[in-house]
This record gives structure tokens, C-alpha cells and sequence, in this order.
């Protein structure tokens, strides 16, 4: 068997990917894995399965939808207050059905949605403009889903300067193992997966600073101070992060009031 079939590029360094197993997706497809030698940066094989995978863009077996949202619009919002120009404006992208939008516009920053897979389902009428700069755009669970990892950062990047993400890092203990839970076997999505020194590489490749507070992942042309963020961290874990909110204020009714014109 040729030697090409266990070994291909990298998609985040360019450097070569060996192959390290092959599982079982949608319980039926025979799916090959190969991991970069340099970066760390996992990928499967070509996803041919992908319009089979997203019948449904938001996976049925993502219980922990809004729960998440819940905890990420704590965190967000806490950082926003922190370290960024609170009266700007803001974009979630690759954002789902619009729930960390609206949660966002009800805590009270001018946040918009984008998403060219998922119905807008809770935040209509504010749907961003592709071209317009903002102070910063999250995407959430969303880089895992990405076949061209750098192409959607490089879009992330033409409109702001920093970009807050989340997604599960590969172990740093170990090698990746089939079936550690986040390759997503059973709804096929998955298909990309990072390190550390995956995400040190882009913020390198990029001119950025990679920074990592609670559960979100930074990157940045700004040094978030690490005084500021561990005081961040403490304010959040004793929940006095809510006395921050008092800087802000509550756009659910003045978005009514805008919508219902």
C-alpha cells in the first residue's frame, strides 16, 4: 500500500499529518484520522459525509446548548466590561440559532448574528453587515465544524481585531484516542481539532496574542492583561461579576420597541 495513503499536509502549518487511526462516524462510515507531527492540529480525511452529518446544523445530541450560552454570556460579558470599548458594536459568528445574541442584547451590548448554515431563529433583525468593523466577534463551538480552519479566521479577522472561540482541546497527556467524545461519532460534524501549539502557530502565523480565560480561547493584537483576567476569573466564580452589569443596559425592551415598528 503507497505511503501517501497514511500521511497528508496539514491544514493549519502546511506540515505533513500522519495517520493515527480510523473509526467509526454516523455509524457507518470508515473514517480515517491523521494528526500534524509540528502544530498538533488533528483532521479527518476528506469529509465526504458532511451533507449527511448536517440534515440538522445544530446536532440533536447537543443538550448542552443553552446551558452553554448561559456560562458563555457570563464570561463574555464579564471580558467585554474588562478589557473592551463596551459601547461598540459586536458579532457572533457561525452563531446558531441566535440565542447568544439575544442573550447578549438582553444583558445590553450591541451584539449581531452570522450564520451561513443555521436559521436565525432568536435574534431576526440583527443580522451583522459583512463588511462593517467591530470591537470583537466570538464563535462559539464552531471550529471543529470548519474544513478550512484559517479561511473562516482570515474572514473573522477582516472585520475585528480579536477573536473570542471555544472549542475542546486535543489532551495534552496523551494521543488523541478514537473514542474520546469530542470527535462527535456520532453526528459526523467534527472534523477539526486543535492543541495548544495548534493555536499558538495561528496566533503566530497571524501577528496575534493566544490567550485562554475559563472556558473561552483569545486571539488578539492586544495583550489582555493576566492580573486583570485572574481578577475577571475570581469576580465570575463568586458571582460578583454582576455588579459590572450595571455599566450597561438591557436592550429587550428597546429592541421590541424597534422590531415592533
Amino acid at each position: 500500500m503507497s505511503k501517501k495513503i497514511f500521511m497528508i499536509y496539514c491544514k493549519i502549518c502546511n506540515n505533513e499529518s500522519s495517520f493515527i487511526f480510523n473509526t467509526i462516524i454516523l455509524k457507518k462510515h470508515n473514517v480515517k484520522y491523521y494528526q500534524c507531527d509540528h502544530c498538533g492540529f488533528l483532521q479527518t480525511e476528506f469529509p465526504y459525509w458532511l451533507e449527511e452529518a448536517y440534515t440538522e446544523s445544530i446536532n440533536l445530541s447537543d443538550t448542552g446548548y443553552l446551558l452553554r450560552n448561559q456560562v458563555l454570556a457570563t464570561q463574555v460579558s464579564t471580558l467585554l466590561i474588562c478589557f473592551f470599548d463596551i459601547k461598540a458594536k459586536f458579532v457572533d459568528y457561525a452563531g446558531g440559532y441566535g440565542v447568544f445574541v439575544r442573550m447578549m442584547r438582553d444583558i445590553g451590548f450591541d451584539y449581531y448574528w452570522d450564520d451561513k448554515y443555521t436559521s436565525n431563529l432568536f435574534a431576526k433583525g440583527f443580522e451583522a453587515n459583512k463588511n462593517q468593523q467591530v470591537e470583537v466577534v466570538t464563535s462559539f463551538e464552531s471550529l471543529e465544524h470548519f474544513v478550512d480552519p484559517l479561511s473562516e479566521i482570515e474572514k473573522m479577522l477582516t472585520i475585528s481585531n480579536t477573536i473570542m472561540f471555544s472549542t475542546e482541546l486535543i489532551p495534552e497527556s496523551k494521543s488523541p484516542d478514537p473514542k474520546w467524545w469530542y470527535l462527535g461519532l456520532d453526528h459526523g460534524q467534527h472534523i477539526s481539532f486543535y492543541k495548544t501549539e495548534t493555536l499558538d502557530f495561528i496566533a503566530t502565523k497571524y501577528t496575534l496574542h493566544y490567550q485562554k480565560f475559563m472556558g473561552i480561547h483569545i486571539l488578539s493584537k492586544q495583550q489582555l492583561s493576566p492580573i486583570k483576567l485572574f481578577i475577571a476569573k475570581i469576580l465570575i466564580k463568586l458571582k460578583l461579576n454582576t455588579l459590572l452589569l450595571k455599566s450597561v443596559n438591557s436592550k429587550t425592551i428597546s429592541d421590541f420597541n424597534l422590531l415592533s415598528r
